[in-house]
């Protein structure tokens, strides 16, 4: 298993827990944290890895010129986000469609419980995703991360948000030994600072791993198909392929049965709009 990345050189794990320095036979890339790949071994402690297995779950984000793997064969995504600095709104709805086109299970952390008025602010303009079906789990990365232990058991998960949220100390309070570097936010720009600067896997247990990533700042979808994006938004399937026309793209088509469902707050306005912002990009 590929247990960490850098550039174009990989720490690969071998069946019996040994670690060793690989690289990729030829030019191919392309490889994350979480791959299953087979190797073979040159000089003490290093290797090539000769081919990648099938993957079960892939986790990337694109634009129109390139993509970027963040993790393979993963079971859950886990979205951190803090009331300080500010969360950026668009960015969960982004990684809630990949982790749905993949079929991953996602659930929302709430870091920095401990700020209390900003974190109950946070809550309520998040509880939107807790009732259409998203975990969202409450934790302080510094006092109490009990809530979040649950959702762990048995997964390969990736930690993913934005800088600052507080994904590093999440991770170091989970496996102390990990020790990644952490950084003071910026309140004057509201934003975090760039820590972790390569992904890398960590056994929790025989059956748990988790995966830490560099922060994203934005989160490209341009594989995912127009016509599948609907169906990326969990709420909005009851209503798919009720509308109207049957190529409806849930803009301002008349007899849309997505927006006739936002009109009877059915479902969030505040979703719709999201998704019809990610349609036209």
């Amino acid at each position: 298993m590929v247990t960490a990345v850098f550039g174009r050189h990989y720490t690969v794990e071998t069946t019996k827990g040994k670690l060793l320095s690989c690289v990729m036979r030829g030019k191919k890339g392309g490889l994350a944290c979480g791959d299953q790949v087979a190797i073979k071994a040159t000089t003490p402690g290093q290797g090539v890895i000769e081919t990648i297995q099938p993957r079960k779950t892939l986790l990337y984000r694109s634009d129109a010129f390139k993509q970027k793997i963040i993790a393979a064969n993963v079971s859950l995504i886990i979205i951190v986000v803090a009331a300080v600095p500010s969360y950026n709104e668009e960015l969960i709805n982004r990684c809630l469609v990949a982790a749905e086109s993949q079929r991953i299970q996602a659930i929302i952390v709430l870091n920095k419980t401990d700020l209390i008025e900003p974190a109950q602010f946070a809550a309520e303009a998040l509880s939107l995703y807790g009732s259409i079906g998203y975990p969202l789990v409450k934790v302080s990365a510094l006092q109490n991360i009990a809530a979040l232990k649950p959702f762990l058991k048995g997964k390969i998960s990736v930690l993913a948000g934005q800088s600052g949220m507080g994904k590093s100390t999440l991770l170091n309070t989970l496996i102390p030994d990990a020790q990644r570097v952490t950084a003071d936010i910026s309140i004057a720009l509201d934003s975090g600072c760039h820590t972790t600067t390569h992904s890398h896997l960590y056994h929790l247990d025989d059956a748990s791993a988790i995966i830490d990533t560099p922060g994203i700042q934005a989160f490209g979808l341009h594989h995912v198909k127009n016509e599948d994006l609907a169906w990326c938004f969990i709420e909005f399937r009851p209503y798919i392929g009720n509308c109207r026309f049957h190529n409806c793209r849930h803009v301002n088509e008349p007899g849309c049965a997505l927006m006739h469902a936002a009109d009877n707050d059915k479902i969030s306005s505040r979703r719709l709009v999201f998704y019809q912002k990610l349609l036209q990009n």
